[in-house]
């Protein structure tokens, strides 16, 4: 599929939703806290207007009411968003000036998403898109720890996908870490001011 590199590990949530306006609301607030969850370097008000019409697109063509589900996938330097819904009918890129505001979230998509795009599923279709992602170096440092906990969530025997309890396997990860320390003779307290003054002084220069 377009956007795809099997090769990249990836982290990936799904959301079923239903098709009403205060669903809506709560998808995007939901999608926002997946995202800060994961440390994704990706911009959030992007995200939102993304997730906000892709849900909307639902409520207007497939009807107020009707099942869903948003599916966020982090992989490499893209984030993509999917909407699922069990029509089968893709939506048109129209004009853009045709009467009152059809086809505004397809505009939206185009000039917004590096790549979108239409597809049918088992059970309808899915309408996505893929944003890229900010490349600073605290981003690819949260790259490089949700790689790294994925890895130790598949040696602890955790299901790989939907990535679920990430934050648990940090601590554990982490506590894993200061007796590695411990057992080299250091002291772990140390060696966590070492890496909060790391922290902090990246962020500081960010």
């Amino acid at each position: 599929m377009p956007g795809y590199e099997v090769a990249e590990p990836s982290l990936r949530c799904v959301m079923p939703f239903e098709a009403a306006p205060a669903e809506v609301r709560l998808l995007r607030r939901a999608a926002v806290r997946q995202l800060n969850h994961w440390g994704a370097p990706v911009p959030v008000d992007e995200a939102e207007l993304l997730v906000t019409e892709l849900a909307t697109n639902v409520i207007k063509h497939v009807g107020e009411g009707s099942s869903a589900t948003l599916i966020l996938e982090w992989r490499g330097e893209r984030l993509r968003v999917e909407v699922h819904d069990k029509s089968t009918v893709s939506p048109v890129l129209r004009t853009a000036d045709c009467d009152q505001e059809c086809g505004r979230g397809l505009h939206l998509l185009t000039s917004l998403a590096m790549d979108w795009g239409t597809m049918l599923t088992a059970v309808g279709k899915a309408v996505w898109c893929e944003i890229g992602l900010n490349a600073q170096r605290g981003c690819r440092r949260a790259e490089r720890a949700a790689e790294a906990l994925l890895n130790y969530q598949g040696t602890r025997g955790g299901s790989a996908l939907p990535v679920r309890g990430l934050e648990e396997y940090a601590v554990e990860l982490i506590a894993d870490l200061l007796h590695w320390t411990a057992a080299r003779g250091q002291d772990p307290d140390d060696f966590l001011d070492r890496a909060q003054m790391h922290y902090e002084a990246e962020a500081s220069a960010a």
